[in-house]
């Protein structure tokens, strides 16, 4: 690949971080119709539209974004190797400091950690575990792993997955004693378990989607936690329905504990992602742990 190319290659790459051609000019120290050129001229060498253009913004085609995807975790791993040899031969050191919601850190950092700090060992990863919304920037965070659709809108995000379903349970001898609903919003008649995202003073309504439409049902029942896995722990044991991730209801639903309900009303919707706040400058170590967990990424 010539130096054009990859130098294209990282405009589009910025662009699609950045979310405007504004902003990556601004970053990329170029004109914003230098940049438009660079683009076209990769698009015409690729022979498809990578950017869909409006007056108000710009977003990547599939194609776009599939080739943004696989080069730019390659302009992380590049970036990172030569600020380890810029490091005077000394090793990759530092802190990194990680918020990750529960599921988020059970998916894809609890392998790759202890590999990680082998291989770095004077990397010192800190990692915070809970569901609250936090704000990585105002809590001096380096890193977060979210949930798609709860990203903050600035963030520069590389998804980890392509989406999550999440489905009804509940145990045979609940449904042998109350029945089982035909519609989500039968749910509202039956004893429905909980889940409340720290910080939030409301429930969580749980969401489904019919002929392509999401909507949401305010359930109630007697138990109510902040943690996923204590609902499934009480719907196994009859006390009622709960919803979470269909990965992780399934070895339930396997042995016999658990029954799926309403599943023709469970669409996929965006899965976890690696998010961090649009800084330019990051530290040898933040780029080092960004680049392995982009590189360990979950089917």
């Amino acid at each position: 690949m010539s130096d054009r190319y990859y130098s294209d290659l990282r405009a589009l790459c910025c662009i699609i971080d950045r979310g405007s051609f504004v902003a990556a000019a601004r970053e990329l120290g170029v004109s914003r119709s230098a940049l438009s050129a660079t683009i076209r001229r990769l698009e015409d060498h690729v022979g498809v539209q990578l950017l869909n253009r409006t007056t108000r913004s710009v977003s990547p085609t599939p194609a776009g974004e599939r080739l943004a995807a696989r080069f730019g975790m390659a302009f992380e791993e590049i970036g990172a190797a030569l600020s380890e040899a810029g490091a005077m031969g000394g090793e990759i050191a530092g802190p990194v400091r990680v918020h990750a919601q529960r599921l988020g850190y059970e998916l894809f950092l609890k392998q790759l950690l202890p590999d990680f700090v082998r291989r770095f060992p004077r990397i010192s990863v800190e990692v915070q575990i809970d569901d609250a919304g936090v704000d990585i920037v105002q809590e001096r965070f380096d890193v977060g792993i979210r949930l798609g659709e709860m990203l903050d809108q600035d963030a520069i995000a590389f998804p980890l997955q392509t989406g999550l379903r999440q489905i009804a349970v509940a145990a045979p001898s609940y449904l042998d004693q109350h029945g089982a609903p035909r519609h989500p919003r039968e749910l509202r008649d039956h004893l429905c378990i909980g889940f409340r995202w720290p910080g939030h003073a409301a429930l969580y309504n749980w969401e489904f989607c019919e002929n392509g439409v999401w909507f949401s049902v305010a359930v109630s029942g007697p138990l109510t936690f902040n943690d996923q896995r204590a609902a499934l722990d009480a719907a196994v044991s009859g006390a009622g329905i709960a919803l979470w991730v269909e990965s992780e209801v399934q070895p339930l639903i396997e042995t016999g504990h658990l029954a799926p309900l309403l599943t023709e009303y469970s669409a996929a919707f965006p899965g976890f992602a690696l998010y961090y706040p649009p800084h330019r400058h990051r530290s040898t170590a933040v780029k080092t742990f960004i680049a392995a967990v982009r590189s360990a990424k979950q089917p």
